[in-house]
């Protein structure tokens, strides 16, 4: 009789469990993640697995084996699905690990020059400068010579920084359209918006994570013909696979910058376009698909616990997948930035709160000295955030707003919105 009851009362439990569920989730087969290649798009797949009630502690053990990168989501859903966390090394996929070396030299880059950003806070600016020449020569990237060569022509007042950074730079960077607006220059002629007829390519589902984890298999391959591997994608469905191969396969010595989803941002005002096109570009390169190591999905990079609070407030019940849907992305990024910009007016806090949150922009914004009208302010405030992260998407997203702004047909100038941020009344509603 007590086993019984056991027995019911068992069943019962898995019965709430599964009516706790969105009527419309997805479920998904130990098979079907089993199969697919390795990729934090399957990671991701694999946390949904955990998560699901009906998988086992074996099939957990099993397939938590399987991840390229364990992050703190995968780790809570073993533990919560076992009783322990995962015991086992992830297997990244190679080109994680070409990435991992660009860190090495970034950081050697980054000590240099975060120690000029400290000479310039007290004022030592021929000492500054020293450490900026020697961070111009251990950087790679290009955006990061060009900050050392704008920060030395700020330390130094020396316009021939400037005329570097536009003879040796088709990047486009803040740097270099500052370069630009402080010499009464032209934007480089490297930004290419292309035009596309064709609106679907056969083979590729832009909306499926495991179609981009298997043209990323093929993209970063040593023999991948990038050329090919651009064509097969060129379609308006498919744009943001395209352009990012175009751009990696001249090496970024052109910025493509797409202008999709026309039809979804009609109504929407020109400012708002920009804005949203401008975080897409950062966050996803437009590929609908794409998911971060920490599990932000789609276009526009969303968390998963953003999507259920969207979701919540549309009074709308949505499994995560449907994210992976641009349209539905837009949407969904159009409701959350009505938020953000209730209490900030600038791109670049807008940017910064879309990335690392809104209270952690509000505080970095209200602290002494930050954003307030100084020696070279607002560069400094810009530079010496411990947030990394944030940090260059911020500068990343302000100026892809510009250029979206220029190609929507707004004439727009990124110096007038630098000269800006240092205006509380012009920028936020924090600082009033």
């Amino acid at each position: 009789m007590k086993t019984e009851t056991v027995i019911k009362r068992f069943f019962g439990l898995m019965l709430v469990l599964w009516l706790l569920q969105p009527l419309h989730a997805k479920h998904f087969s130990y098979s079907q993640v089993h199969h697919m290649p390795l990729s934090i798009e399957k990671d991701y797949y694999i946390w949904r697995f955990l998560r699901q009630p009906d998988t086992t502690k074996r099939q957990a053990r099993a397939i938590i084996r399987e991840v390229s990168h364990l992050n703190k989501k995968l780790k809570e859903a073993y533990r919560k699905k076992t009783g322990a966390y995962p015991n086992v090394k992830p297997t990244m996929p190679k080109y994680y690990l070409s990435e991992a070396k660009k860190w090495e030299n970034r950081v050697q880059g980054n000590f240099a020059f975060q120690k000029g950003i400290a000479l310039v806070q007290r004022r030592q600016l021929v000492r500054a400068a020293e450490f900026f020449n020697a961070a111009y020569r251990i950087y790679n990237e290009r955006w990061e010579k060009d900050k050392c060569l704008f920060w030395l022509y700020l330390v130094t007042k020396n316009k021939h920084h400037l005329e570097v950074i536009k003879e040796q730079s088709g990047h486009i960077n803040m740097y270099r359209l500052l370069a630009s607006d402080i010499t009464h220059d032209k934007y480089p002629k490297t930004i290419v918006s292309p035009h596309i007829s064709k609106s679907s390519v056969w083979g590729i589902d832009a909306s499926s994570p495991i179609d981009w984890a298997k043209m990323k298999d093929r993209l970063y391959a040593e023999d991948a013909d990038l050329k090919s591997l651009a064509d097969e994608c060129k379609s308006e469905e498919t744009i943001g696979m395209h352009t990012y191969i175009k751009a990696r396969a001249c090496n970024f010595t052109k910025s493509y910058f797409p202008l999709p989803y026309r039809d979804v941002m009609k109504n929407y005002s020109v400012e708002r376009q920009a804005l949203i096109y401008a975080i897409a570009r950062q966050e996803s390169r437009f590929i609908p698909a794409a998911i971060s190591r920490s599990f932000a999905l789609g276009l526009m990079q969303f968390m998963p616990f953003l999507i259920d609070h969207i979701a919540k407030e549309k009074g709308e019940k949505i499994d995560y997948d449907e994210i992976f849907d641009p349209r539905k992305a837009i949407e969904y990024a159009n409701v959350h930035l009505d938020y953000l910009t209730k209490y900030l007016y600038h791109p670049l806090f807008i940017a910064y709160a879309y990335n690392g949150g809104i209270g952690f922009t509000k505080r970095l914004i209200r602290r002494k000295g930050n954003f307030r009208p100084g020696p070279f302010e607002p560069y400094l405030s810009m530079e010496k955030m411990k947030n990394a992260q944030a940090r260059e998407y911020g500068k990343r997203v302000l100026t892809n707003y510009i250029i979206y702004m220029n190609l929507l047909g707004r004439p727009t100038r990124l110096l007038p919105f630098i000269k800006t941020l240092t205006d509380p009344y012009q920028t936020d509603r924090f600082r009033k």
